[in-house]
């Protein structure tokens, strides 16, 4: 019986805490920094003050945005963080997509440089081809992580803006819009200031839309890498077999290429695959169950760490679009 009243008590004070912290909290758009904030919007970019601070009435912020962008899947070793990603279904569903999307996959290919494999794996990573697209509002979203998420309140902040910018460009309600925990949108999940410079009108309606329109998210995605220097026809990455003590200094230069081939040659590092001497090239590794896995990304593998500056993200895009890839050339030579 103590042992349940000292429970019971406990839930009372932390009720009573709650409560109590409840209702000496501000609404949101009388905080100080969201106060600042609807002034510089005001005063920069020409919004109504009356009606920024309506909409940011509306806003409810959320811990479980917080809990999540503290445990990003990135932080997980290769070895867990890639079957997340190279599963049957998403391999046999980055086929269907293709083949369902082909003739846009090729013309993006054709007007950007980007091969269909590519864009085909990066939607497959991102939103499963189409299937899930988040199901924050993304003013609730960004408004979170601006204000009450200090490690990186200043990119959130940036980003609110770009949002709010967005949206009277598209003529929509922020709260019409839908993405992941840290504000992404669409197929391609774009965060705003990538939405606004790299989304295009593929589909030719006047119209970005990158929730429904898949022709416009395969050309955004394909504009986007293009855009970052993405180079037509040159190699990607290559399995590498590598004596540790000889080049750790290089793993450690990072995931940018700063080394030539011809010079990983010399310190002994063999390639699955036959490159350029004087291609430049990074030296990563990946954790595997049974020690480290060892490959050589180029520069258009680094181009697709700007889409998200992980080399664990890089290599699932890279190696699930492999995949997929091969799966639909025995298929098309072996059909069931």
């Amino acid at each position: 019986m103590i042992e349940r009243l000292k429970i019971l008590a406990i839930l009372t004070s932390a009720a009573l805490s709650i409560v109590a912290t409840t209702a000496v909290a501000k609404p949101f758009q009388d905080r100080a920094d969201v106060k600042d904030f609807i002034h510089m919007m005001t005063r920069d970019h020409g919004f109504d003050e009356t009606e920024l601070t309506a909409l940011f009435s509306r806003v409810e912020p959320s811990e479980k945005i917080i809990a999540s962008i503290t445990r990003p899947a990135e932080a997980k070793p290769w070895y867990d963080y890639r079957p997340i990603f190279l599963t049957e279904k998403r391999i046999a569903g980055g086929v269907k997509f293709w083949n369902a999307h082909q003739d846009e996959l090729a013309r993006a290919q054709k007007s950007f440089g980007v091969p269909a494999q590519i864009i085909t794996a990066i939607i497959g990573v991102e939103t499963y081809y189409g299937r899930h697209k988040g199901r924050y509002r993304v003013m609730d979203s960004l408004s979170t992580l601006a204000f009450d998420y200090p490690a990186r309140g200043k990119f959130f902040r940036s980003e609110l803006a770009q949002f709010l910018l967005l949206s009277r460009e598209e003529k929509k309600d922020p709260f019409s819009f839908k993405g992941s925990y840290a504000g992404a949108m669409g197929m391609t999940q774009f965060i705003s200031s990538s939405f606004r410079s790299y989304a295009i009108d593929f589909d030719g309606d006047h119209r970005r839309d990158l929730w429904d329109s898949t022709s416009d998210a395969i050309g955004s995605v394909a504009n986007y890498l293009k855009r970052h220097g993405w180079v037509a026809d040159a190699p990607i990455a290559s399995a590498a077999v590598v004596h540790v003590d000889a080049c750790q200094d290089i793993v450690d230069l990072g995931i940018k290429p700063k080394t030539p081939i011809h010079e990983l040659r010399k310190r002994g590092v063999e390639l699955a695959k036959t490159l350029p001497d004087d291609s430049m090239a990074a030296l990563l590794a990946f954790e595997t169950q049974r020690g480290q896995e060892f490959w050589v990304g180029l520069d258009n593998f680094y181009v697709i760490t700007r889409y998200n500056h992980s080399p664990l993200y890089a290599m699932a895009v890279y190696q699930l679009g492999e995949e997929i890839r091969e799966r639909r050339a025995h298929l098309a030579l072996d059909p069931p």
